[in-house]
């Protein structure tokens, strides 16, 4: 089982749970990211959850810009998103929310690559070589 695949339990829509390892993670990977979806000042609408799901359907990992000051409205969206995508939140920082929902496209691009093997013998200079 690769680190980043969640665990998931059966609800109405499968709701993402993330360990605080792969919390870690993802964390690490959003740090760079940029927003793709604001939420302006009018909140939350249908076209709003449908560009979150578009953007969750095209990179798993999403930062979501939220304007506003109260910071119990921005919970209340994140929570909205959540439930209604079907993504787990990742982090709530100020105004950014770190959305994640795996998909099988995302799941092959998180995997590792195989270790290196190691090399069986120490190479040689050219000098080390002819002497």
């Amino acid at each position: 089982m690769n680190s980043l695949t969640p665990n998931t339990t059966q609800d109405s829509l499968t709701q993402v749970v993330l360990t605080a390892h792969q919390k870690t993670e993802l964390k690490a990977k959003a740090h760079g990211l940029s927003p793709v979806v604001t939420i302006g000042e009018k909140g939350l609408s249908t076209s709003v959850i449908q560009e979150v799901e578009l953007a969750l359907n095209a990179h798993g990992l999403i930062k979501v810009r939220v304007h506003g000051d109260d910071r119990d409205v921005r919970l209340a969206h994140a929570q909205i998103l959540c439930q209604t995508t079907g993504a787990a939140l990742v982090q709530h920082i100020g105004k950014l929310l770190v959305l994640y929902r795996p998909n099988d496209k995302n799941n092959t691009a998180t995997q590792k690559s195989p270790p290196r093997k190691p090399r069986d013998k120490k190479r040689l200079t050219k000098r080390q070589a002819f002497s």
